[in-house]
């Protein structure tokens, strides 16, 4: 490999490295935050948020139970570095559908829903809530940060961090 052609490839490493941080953290933040918040006992805001016809025991049982589990799994695979480019694919429809429902509250009106309903759980209390507005902002840039790593991750689709790796040919050998 040339030097230029190594330098490109470390530079794509780190964009690709600094995408997955933040969009890895800020899933496991939220994935957390709905955990403490026992999300599935207060699911009462959701008959404000979602029209009455997709309602379903199902869909409640989703949010409350399966969402923080799978924003916390995404986040944490995003952390170790483990399938950036196919976890950051999972994402892609994660993260529209938050801006489908920030976007479906601002339609609503801002006097109607002048706050994101439990984007981050618990952390709200202590860090303050969100508008729709500024949830929506950030779910632009966590799926702009989803496409970066996509596009920009040096390995290979299926591609594990060296220490995986190095795990996984050591046992192997074995």
């Amino acid at each position: 490999m040339t030097e230029a052609a190594d330098s490109t490839r470390q530079r794509k490493a780190r964009i690709s490295l600094v995408a997955s941080l933040i969009l890895g953290l800020t899933l496991i933040a939220s994935g957390l935050g709905k955990m403490f918040a026992n999300l599935p006992a207060e699911t009462s805001y959701m008959d404000k948020i979602l029209p009455a016809f997709l309602l379903t025991p199902l869909v409640g049982y989703f949010i409350g139970y399966v969402l923080p589990w799978v924003e916390l799994s995404f986040g944490a695979l995003l952390v170790l570095r483990i399938w950036p480019r196919l976890i950051a694919l999972f994402c892609l429809p994660l993260v529209s559908a938050f801006m489908a429902n920030n976007l479906w509250m601002i339609s609503q009106g801002m006097d109607k829903f002048p706050e994101c309903a439990y984007c981050f759980g618990k952390l709200e209390e202590i860090l303050g809530s969100l508008s729709p507005l500024q949830s929506l902002s950030i779910d632009i840039g966590l799926f702009a940060l989803a496409l970066t790593i996509i596009f920009v991750h040096p390995g290979g689709f299926l591609s594990l961090p060296g220490w995986l790796a190095r795990y996984v040919a050591g046992k192997r050998s074995k």
